[in-house]
């Protein structure tokens, strides 16, 4: 079989049948062609396992060039957004298309702290999960069950419903998660504070103030106003892909998001950061430290894996890594902040960067390994590390869900598959077989 482009169209030949297929071009020149007449035109089908060459879309939120080391979100650079934008522009930009004006930003700011305590009695739900509950099993139901309190806008074809049930989500899952964490931890509950802005509402719902303290210290607050900026989106990871799937058939935006953060959830996508903490006590716990550690990665016999290290799509460092690395050295480098896991974690990159087997291979340091050490710093408990993913990837997962809705070409998604099990058989053949 070979596709051979002819100018706009792209031919495919196989055996005697001959078909073309039109092509499309994003606005960086990435190329695609439509093989929405594959199967009904030929009667083949496409495998793909993974869907690593397929665009399941068009979309306009974000762009990625994993060989160049690119992140843009609606067109800026995440490094740039990272340096000079808040979390809450950043929200405003995925899903409303622009960075706001200032009266923008107050005006969202003022819709999400109208919004920000949970619904009277939705409490009892996040409290009933047994002792010991994983904090993404909490989070994914108490986001289903919110929807019963709001099924005045749970119509996914109503505008005016659906933007009230995105501004609940954005402004509630804080809330959802500070309680989440205070639960666990056996504390009492902290309420919302509207004097507060976004993020430092959720610290302080999570962590609290002590007495004479006007909100959460400044550096901790600017750590995760980054932390979730650099989460915000990732064009259509598995979480994304996930909610969009599961939107495409209908489901509210509170279904949506909670299929998402199941996604989320498993340790190939949203635990890596957890992964690279245990990888660092690990190696602080081995003879030899780094050196072995290295040595042991380098043996095809061994089941040891750099975590932290390489990505699905960058074949250059990560755009992230370098803003997450900056910020964790910031705030790891204040008096009394010393982590010797951060120290461990410096020269275990360097000694990486200097050696040619991970130099060959492309495997440069991704988002997730510096993130663990922060979420640490500011307090939080390895299980909580992919409960803050969540909050930070929500916007994205809003702005595809939108996009998503509006996408004149948007069909329920179903993919194909090659059967390979046995061919037509009888029941009744089974006692002479």
């Amino acid at each position: 079989m070979t596709h051979t482009p002819q100018g706009d169209s792209v031919a495919l030949r196989f055996a005697d049948r001959d078909a073309s297929f039109p092509t499309a071009t994003g606005t960086e020149g990435e190329t695609a062609f439509e093989i929405k007449t594959l199967l009904s035109g030929t009667g083949l089908v496409t495998i793909d396992p993974g869907f690593g060459n397929t665009a399941a879309c068009r979309s306009d939120i974000t762009y990625i060039d994993g060989a160049a080391g690119i992140l843009r979100y609606r067109g800026y650079p995440i490094e740039e957004l990272a340096q000079q934008a808040t979390f809450l522009e950043v929200c405003h930009l995925l899903l409303r298309g622009e960075l706001p004006k200032p009266g923008q930003l107050d005006a969202f700011a003022a819709e999400l702290t109208a919004q920000s305590a949970l619904p009277e009695g939705f409490e009892r739900v996040i409290d009933a999960f047994p002792s010991g509950t994983h904090p993404m099993i909490t989070l994914a139901a108490a986001v289903n069950a919110l929807a019963a309190f709001h099924t005045e806008n749970a119509d996914p074809t109503d505008d005016d419903q659906v933007e009230r049930a995105t501004i609940a989500l954005l402004a509630q899952l804080p809330a959802i998660a500070a309680r989440i964490h205070r639960t666990s931890a056996g504390l009492e509950p902290v309420a919302t504070d509207s004097s507060l802005a976004y993020v430092e509402n959720f610290l302080n719902m999570t962590f609290g103030k002590t007495e004479g303290e006007k909100g959460p210290d400044p550096l901790l607050a600017k750590a995760m106003d980054l932390l979730l900026t650099l989460h915000a989106d990732h064009e259509l990871n598995c979480s994304t892909s996930t909610v969009r799937v599961v939107g495409s058939s209908g489901a509210t935006v509170f279904a949506s998001v909670a299929a998402g953060i199941n996604a989320l959830s498993g340790p190939l996508h949203g635990g890596a950061n957890q992964a690279v903490l245990e990888m660092l006590e690990q190696i602080q716990n081995t003879e030899g430290g780094i050196d072995t550690f290295i040595e042991q990665v380098k043996d095809r016999e061994s089941k040891t894996r750099l975590m932290g290290f390489g990505h699905r799509v960058y074949k250059n460092f990560d755009p992230r890594s370098r803003e997450i690395k900056k910020l964790a050295q910031e705030i790891l480098n204040q008096p009394g902040a010393n982590d010797p896991l951060f120290d461990l974690a410096l020269q275990l990159e360097e000694r990486a960067l200097s050696d040619s087997y991970f130099v060959d291979r492309k495997l440069y340091p991704n988002v997730d390994f510096y993130t663990g050490v922060i979420y640490r710093a500011l307090g939080f408990s390895t299980e909580m590390f992919t409960v803050l993913f969540a909050l930070g990837r929500l916007p994205g997962w809003l702005a595809h869900w939108h996009e998503l809705r509006k996408d004149p070409d948007t069909r329920i998604a179903r993919p194909r598959q090659l059967y390979t099990g046995p061919a037509q058989r009888s029941v009744a053949a089974r006692d002479n077989a």
